[in-house]
């Protein structure tokens, strides 16, 4: 029989925490250590709290799974590489563009070694379903998207580290929005033409708190992306539109609850009777099976040795590529002055 995948976690924050339970919930791992700079009091008994990541890293375990705040995951990922552990890391991979070339240049140097981002949304059902069906083109070819993903929260006021720039390095955008971006590529490939608007419209923070943008690709396809920290109503929807029909994933089933729950809808285009109403088929889910199969994906390829299918280090680089051509691509954004943005 074979032993479990022996795995330590930095930072025990909201996802160090989500991943904790997947791990300890599933027969192929097991939780060694962990550390934060305030551990929780209860609920990891049995697990060694170490004083620090580098503890952690050399506490006989086999793999790391980094759960820090951006400014630090770049530092845990290479010393975790560099130590010969299997890693897998939280989205996004840093701050900077510099910060994901670090860990590719460090994930060069170890080609033995597995490492895997943790971009989940590419596990809900309605997008796999809904990349099974663009797959196979039923309805054609991707025509344009459009996605929309909001929150509104009182957390975005206040000293949580998101919401300091020398920590997390980017607003809404980088936070939640890059979740639609990679989605975007997950269905269309890269994108090669970005226009944008970011704006500080609502909330006292020192970043964005809204991001629209405008994408094209190669072949001409157009996607549109609506990142906000001001949808007072949380929201999460993809449209897919193609030459003889569409898809919607509303909904999301988060561990809040506070997003409707999820659906998928699709249709062939129709003329005559239905034509701007053609009869749908939707499908409803109120089950989030995104992380037990994304660390299912990182223990088989550690197993297996075979390369990661989602959440490659390539997956990071271009999809952080995009949220800087973004950034870059609002003038009034990137010049303003200080303090404002």
């Amino acid at each position: 029989m074979t032993e479990p995948l022996r795995i330590g976690i930095v930072g025990l924050g909201k996802m160090g925490k989500i991943r904790s339970e997947t791990i300890r919930e599933n027969d192929g791992t097991v939780l060694i250590s962990a550390t934060d700079p305030n551990p929780p009091m209860s609920g990891f008994e049995g697990v060694q709290i170490c004083p620090d990541y580098n503890a952690v890293i050399h506490s006989d375990v086999d793999a790391i799974f980094v759960c820090t705040p951006n400014r630090f995951s770049p530092d845990v990922v290479v010393a975790a590489l560099d130590a010969g552990k299997h890693v897998f890391c939280e989205k996004p991979p840093g701050r900077t563009m510099d910060d994901i070339e670090r860990i590719r240049a460090a994930e060069r140097s170890h080609p033995g070694l597995t490492l895997k981002f943790g971009f989940n949304h590419r596990y809900h059902y309605g997008i796999r379903e809904a990349k099974k069906i663009v797959d196979s083109e039923e309805y054609g070819k991707i025509l344009w998207m459009r996605g929309i993903y909001g929150k509104g929260e009182s957390s975005a006021q206040g000293d949580e580290w998101r919401n300091d720039p020398a920590i997390a390095g980017g607003g809404i955008l980088m936070d939640q929005g890059i979740h639609m971006l990679d989605l975007f590529r997950f269905f269309c490939g890269d994108f090669v033409e970005i226009k944008s608007m970011c704006a500080t419209a609502y909330w006292d923070v020192t970043m964005e708190d809204n991001a629209f943008a405008l994408l094209r690709d190669e072949v001409g396809r157009i996607a549109m992306l609506h990142s906000s920290f001001t949808q007072w109503k949380h929201r999460f929807t993809l449209e897919i539109c193609m030459s003889d029909g569409y898809l919607v994933v509303d909904g999301m089933p988060s561990s809040t609850r506070s997003y409707r729950d999820e659906w998928i809808s699709h249709a062939r285009k129709h003329t005559g009777f239905a034509i701007g109403n053609p009869p749908e088929v939707s499908t409803f889910c109120n089950t989030d099976p995104s992380w037990e199969m994304e660390l299912a994906e990182f223990v088989d390829c550690v197993r297996s040795g075979s390369p990661v299918r989602n959440g490659t280090s390539n997956d990071a680089y271009e999809t952080m590529r995009m949220v800087f051509a973004i950034y870059d691509a609002d003038e009034s954004f990137t010049e303003r002055p200080a303090g404002k943005g």
